[in-house]
């Protein structure tokens, strides 16, 4: 039954292992051609900040123009806007052009993810939609660490890297345009507010803004900070393969852990040993490259899971209908932290405190170690723990389900005060219609 689906969703893998490639090249891409072209750091940060405001609106808008004109045909105008946005930046070199065209990929390949999610788990069912959703996730993280590497074979001073990546782009548009896929639909789902998430759950919110803002410092100013510490650009795209590659490497023998225990005390060890790792990345220099990757993989491996670890910690404390509305909640806050982490630590380099690249990440990361640590003194551990065990999340992804309960929060709660007013003013009509009878009597 898995390998006649695995061969059914072949097509829609394959799109979307290209796709990973050209996110995983993109970003490193983007940060070693501003180095060349002289942007200055705190620039960099912002330009790379608005892939994830478009991330972000992506996740509040396209699964709109989705339902309204289809997923087949949302997947081929998605994909071309980002390979004309990734070709523009090619062509014309301009922080505000850069800027634009940053955002406009955000949205489209947070969009391409809504199609390529919400196809994945109507072809999947309880039996092995983990099992699918793990093969989807690794092939994600494939890419991106087949993107670092390609990087570092083509010249970012040329056209030649752009042109690949919307070659890529484009090539992954025919494995999923020539298949035949139902469509899938969306469910009502419990809406969760931010406040009250927070007031239950606060360490779910604290790590989920904190990481993904190391996630976006890492993505967008890691490259820019290999370079400043005397790497090549062969080297610069192996450090950024090696930390990807701890991550994927490390996520399923995380999750396993924290399914046996505490997942508040697995949080603290991932995060205590990431910041462990970034003081010890602080010191290294380009001398010691090889022991740079090694320090930078483990890195990955300690930080990368963190995200998914603090999504099945919120969860254990929920109810089902709660899960889909509150990593709605999470998926805000974290795009918030994104699109905060990068500008921030470009603005310590900008002012020559380069070194404080690593040692910004650490202080980050040793608030999440402290914090997982206190709550296990203020709370006791979920009792059903095992019942919303860990899931493997992708760096930048999300599904139809979460982003249509961003879309649809305010009409819902419109449509339910309606619902409610009609329900009021039913009952008065019973009412009077009830003491109209009585006077007849």
């Amino acid at each position: 039954m898995l390998k006649q689906q695995l061969r059914a969703i072949s097509s829609l893998l394959t799109s979307i292992t290209m796709i990973g490639i050209c996110v995983g090249m993109t970003s490193t891409l983007l940060s070693l051609r501003a180095t060349i072209e002289n942007f200055g750091t705190l620039t960099t940060g912002v330009i790379m900040s608005a892939y994830f405001i478009g991330f972000l609106f992506g996740t509040t808008r396209a699964p709109k123009d989705i339902r309204r004109v289809g997923y087949i045909r949302a997947f081929g105008g998605l994909a071309a806007l980002a390979a004309a946005s990734i070709l523009i930046q090619a062509i014309w070199i301009d922080p505000t052009v850069w800027f634009v065209m940053r955002f406009l990929t955000g949205f489209a390949i947070s969009a391409i993810f809504v199609i390529v999610e919400s196809w994945l788990n109507t072809m999947a069912d309880n039996k092995n939609r983990g099992t699918l959703l793990s093969v989807y996730l690794v092939l994600i993280y494939g890419g991106l660490v087949a993107g670092q590497l390609i990087l570092g074979v083509a010249d970012p001073a040329g056209f030649m890297a752009f042109a690949i990546v919307a070659l890529l782009i484009n090539l992954a548009l025919i494995p999923i345009l020539i298949s035949v896929t139902v469509e899938p639909t969306t469910h009502e789902s419990k809406k969760v507010p931010i406040r009250s998430l927070f007031k239950l759950v606060p360490l779910g919110i604290v790590n989920a803004f904190i990481m993904q803002a190391c996630y976006a410092m890492f993505y967008g100013i890691g490259p820019m900070y290999a370079t400043y510490i005397g790497l090549s650009v062969a080297q610069v795209s192996l450090f950024m393969a090696s930390f990807i590659l701890g991550g994927m490497l490390a996520q399923a023998p995380i999750g396993l852990l924290s399914d046996r225990f505490d997942r508040r005390i697995i949080m603290a060890v991932c995060a205590g040993l990431g910041s462990v790792m970034a003081l010890v990345l602080a010191q290294l220099g380009a001398s010691v490259a090889w022991l740079i990757y090694l320090c930078v993989g483990l890195f990955g491996a300690c930080v990368l899971p963190l995200y998914s670890l603090g999504m099945a910690h919120t969860n254990d404390y929920l109810e089902k209908d709660q899960m889909v509305g509150a990593t709605g909640a999470i998926i805000k806050i974290g795009g918030v932290g994104s699109i905060i982490g990068a500008p921030a630590v470009a603005a310590l380099m900008q002012f020559g405190a380069v070194d404080f690249f690593f040692l910004l990440i650490m202080a980050l990361t040793a608030v999440v170690c402290l914090y997982s640590l206190y709550r296990v003194t203020r709370r006791a551990k979920a009792d059903e723990q095992l019942t919303s065990s860990y899931a493997m999340l992708g760096p930048s992804q999300t599904s139809d389900e979460l982003l249509t309960t961003l879309v649809d929060e305010h009409e819902y709660q419109v449509e339910l005060a309606e619902r409610e007013a009609e329900e009021e003013g039913d009952e008065d009509d019973e009412k009077e219609a009830a003491d109209e009878i009585k006077e007849r009597s």
